[in-house]
């Protein structure tokens, strides 16, 4: 069997064939934006096509048009940009839309090269995406591990330590109150739109909250040092339900498998975002000039960083050493990494 690849390159250049052959069906939109669905294609099977070499990765769906909230173009092919002056106000115009105002809360550096415009429910956004350059930042001799968690979101070689804000749990209630009510209002009402509404409204808060504090959290660490060492975690593994257990006495019958307590770990573990936090701080050290080591988080908590003897764990945030005796878990975790990145213990200001 021989197989062909498709790619965007290809359908783009029978695009026009088609378009002549019929003039009154796929003729009669828009050429930029029919490229624009062709480019989407793409990315979307070329994103498939590489999680499915990693492992199992699910089909992509046909997304119907009230689920479809985003669309892009190439600036100067159906779309242009237009900076803000001393008002503040830019201008974007796009293809069969017009010139639209738009709020430029911060300059906008290089060439624009496209423009992304896309809908959060009753908001709209202009996405600016620019050509990249790297500046580096001045050398400060510093390097540290890094070692994230639950109950302290960040902890640092150095021993800085920066709390975990939980976004989720704090708006969970009024999540949950108006998840409730929305399921007893009748399908198709006004009241329940509305409450579909407010409901990813807050959504939206909790999300973006989570990426701002992600983004400020990452500046300050790039800022602060050369070198970054993370522990390679997996997410989707670390959150994956528990396998359920046969009970071989009773058949048809389950034991116990902690499903409930896992929820509620999964929960936090999905609420404090690591996967997340860590693509923002490799993108801001790689334009900064700085650099992100990861390491192999096994046993990083209970190995003694100073004799590397296995330590019992007491407590969540204490590991006891034989020969050392207490020590703090998460320090102790984030010492561990930077050995493992060849850092040394963290605690010396060279890199």
């Amino acid at each position: 069997m021989c197989q062909v690849g498709v790619n965007y390159g290809m359908q783009s250049a029978q695009l026009r064939e088609i378009r002549g052959a019929d003039p009154q069906g796929q003729g009669w939109h828009s050429f930029t934006a029919q490229q624009q669905t062709l480019r989407r294609l793409n990315t979307v099977f070329a994103a498939f096509y590489t999680r499915a070499k990693k492992g199992k990765a699910g089909y992509p769906r046909f997304k119907p048009y009230g689920r479809f909230n985003q669309v892009g173009f190439v600036a100067g092919d159906g779309a242009k940009w237009t900076p803000a002056a001393s008002s503040g106000w830019a201008r974007a115009k796009f293809q069969s839309v017009g010139s639209v105002k738009i709020r430029q809360h911060r300059p906008i550096p290089r060439t624009v090269k496209f423009l992304q415009l896309k809908r959060e429910h009753r908001r709209w956004y202009v996405i600016v995406i620019t050509d990249t350059r790297a500046e580096p930042l001045p050398a400060t001799g510093r390097a540290a591990g890094v070692d994230v968690g639950v109950a302290r979101f960040l902890t640092s070689s150095s021993g800085e330590v920066i709390a975990n804000p939980r976004f989720l749990a704090t708006s969970a209630e009024t999540i949950a109150d108006l998840q409730r009510r929305k399921e007893h209002a009748r399908c198709g009402s006004r009241n329940r739109k509305r409450l579909r509404g407010q409901l990813a409204k807050q959504w939206r808060k909790v999300r973006n909250r989570r990426r701002d504090f992600h983004h400020k959290t990452a500046r300050a660490l790039v800022d602060t040092y050369d070198v970054i060492a993370l522990e390679k975690l997996s997410t989707a593994g670390m959150t994956r339900r528990p396998a359920p257990k046969p009970d071989p006495g009773r058949p048809g019958a389950f034991l116990p498998n902690m499903a409930a307590a896992k929820a509620g770990l999964n929960k936090a573990i999905l609420d404090a975002g690591w996967a997340q936090f860590a693509n923002i701080l490799t993108a801001k050290a790689e334009s900064a000039g700085r650099r992100v080591v990861f390491v192999n988080p096994a046993d990083t908590s209970t190995t003694c960083h100073i004799c590397g003897q296995e330590c019992a764990r007491p407590r969540q945030d204490t590991v006891t050493c034989p020969t050392h005796g207490k020590i703090d878990a998460d320090i102790n975790a984030a010492r561990n990494i930077a050995a493992r990145a060849g850092l040394g213990s963290g605690q010396a200001s060279a890199a």
